[in-house]
């Protein structure tokens, strides 16, 4: 027996009303709901959710003639609700759940005699319902079609892509800095020893991965507790990824370089001020995290500075450690998105459990890139008000690429590695959304951009017989 979800379209009597939609849950084997609005028939909604009306004396007589009644959920099935509410002369009966909506089901043959509109709806939505809209509030239900295609998804196309090809430059550019520098044995030590500090060999990626699988599981265990670690490291090294990226830029400007001098260091005052503004960013998004309106702008901006800073700091000395780490992130990733709903009880994926905030946690992981659907439908209102891409499906495909370009400045080859791979990357999101608005479930992008990013870097070395060293690294064996 399927579960179908809905909308409960609510307008108060003020002049103009004032209207909001709220989520429902319906069985589309006992009624159909109307795909639109057109030609709608509102009732009056009677708040009866001091009672759960499983005895008819629970209500007066003539209270519920001719209209919507909402009562709470428990003590007896929804049939029995269903029947009492028709004998009593409802036309629509909503069940108010303080629990997560789950789906209504039972027989069909039960419910053949009931012909009112049945719905499950969150006790909070009517409690919302009453503050905003007053008490005397006039609602219909409709189920409009699942959108095939969110534009919202284009949004996250275009950041996913300008992180990517940012970093993957910036690197580039850090490179050629290094190519530059006056090759003085102490300097040229000194700045190994830097870059071994922030380069991934074999067995770090080995390591990486099996961190991040641990991970994952603990979060899904103890989410509720590990939550707040993650919000607050991702405020301290969001704030410093801010500062990283902004003081590149300043670093331009030719002029405000007034400096002061404290314990024998000097500093400039704009990046005193930069370092306030970048703190202060990251802790008024902390406090506002849960404002849906705009906090997720802010999200965004400190998301992509910390991919931009990570592909940027973080090198891949060579084609090999690029496989492995991409390899072994593509397996962790369907592992935990395809082979889990198997494994756990709910038969629910952890990978997007865990993102989405599981067992209806309100505090979400600030690891995702978050753009609001821009369509309206019923999942917009009851799943996810939000379209999302994690962090690691930017910074993985990103490290490969900032590997390319850097592999460019060492070999002089006109930025050939690094568009093309740039250009894989684009490809395999248009390949990662198409596959999502087919399947109409959360997809492991790493499954599409993996092969896209390895598959075309591999062709171009081949083709410009630059493979073996490709492979191997170029300065790195110096």
């Amino acid at each position: 027996v399927a579960a179908d979800e809905g909308i409960l379209h609510a307008s108060g009597s003020g002049v103009p009303p004032v209207t909001k939609d709220y989520c429902i849950i319906y069985n589309s084997n006992w009624v159909s709901l109307p795909k639109t609005l057109d030609n709608a028939t509102f009732r009056t909604l009677e708040n009866l959710t001091s009672t759960v009306l499983c005895s008819s004396a629970e209500v007066p007589s003539g209270l519920m003639k001719d209209k919507a009644v909402v009562v709470m959920r428990g003590n007896c099935t929804f049939l029995e609700k269903a029947r009492i509410a028709q004998s009593l002369g409802a036309k629509m009966l909503l069940i108010a759940s303080k629990s997560r909506l789950s789906g209504i089901s039972d027989n069909k043959t039960d419910f053949e005699d009931v012909t009112l509109p049945i719905a499950l709806i969150r006790y909070n939505d009517i409690v919302d319902m009453q503050l905003v809209l007053g008490n005397e509030v006039n609602v219909t239900l409709y189920s409009p079609p699942l959108p095939e295609f969110d534009y919202s998804m284009v949004v996250i196309f275009l950041i996913a892509v300008f992180t990517v090809a940012l970093g993957g430059y910036w690197s580039g550019v850090a490179e050629l800095e290094n190519l530059k520098a006056v090759a003085s044995p102490g300097e040229r030590e000194t700045r190994w020893k830097k870059e071994e500090n922030v380069t991934f060999t074999p067995v770090t990626v080995i390591f990486f991965v099996v961190i991040c699988c641990v991970m994952l599981v603990l979060l899904y265990f103890f989410y509720k507790w590990l939550v707040y670690v993650i919000i607050s490291v991702f405020c301290l090294a969001s704030a410093m990824s801010l500062y990283n990226c902004l003081a590149a830029l300043i670093g331009e400007i030719p002029f405000g370089q007034c400096r002061i001098t404290c314990s024998n260091k000097t500093i400039e005052v704009r990046l005193i001020f930069l370092a306030i503004f970048c703190i202060g960013a990251a802790v008024v998004w902390a406090v506002f995290r849960n404002e849906d309106r705009w906090a997720w702008i802010l999200q965004d901006i400190l998301g992509v500075a910390f991919c931009l800073n990570f592909i940027k700091t973080l090198k891949m000395p060579n084609f090999k450690s690029c496989v492995i780490l991409l390899g072994l992130l593509l397996l962790y990733d369907v592992f935990f998105v395809f082979i889990t709903p198997f494994i756990t009880k709910n038969g629910a994926s952890i990978m997007v459990e865990v993102a989405a905030g599981p067992f209806g946690n309100s505090e979400k992981l600030p690891v995702v890139i978050r753009v609001p659907r821009l369509e309206h439908s019923a999942s917009t209102l009851c799943d996810l008000p939000f379209s999302l891409l994690g962090f690691g499906d930017i910074i993985v495909p990103g490290l490969l690429v900032a590997y390319c370009r850097r592999f460019d400045v060492q070999t002089r080859s006109s930025s050939i590695y690094y568009i093309s791979c740039t250009i894989a990357y684009a490809v395999g999101m248009v390949l990662t959304f198409i596959v999502l608005a087919l399947m109409k479930m959360g997809q492991p992008a790493l499954l599409y951009l993996v092969p896209c990013t390895l598959i075309t870097s591999s062709i171009i070395a081949w083709r410009r017989k630059e493979m073996k060293k490709f492979w191997k690294g170029s300065s790195y064996q110096v």
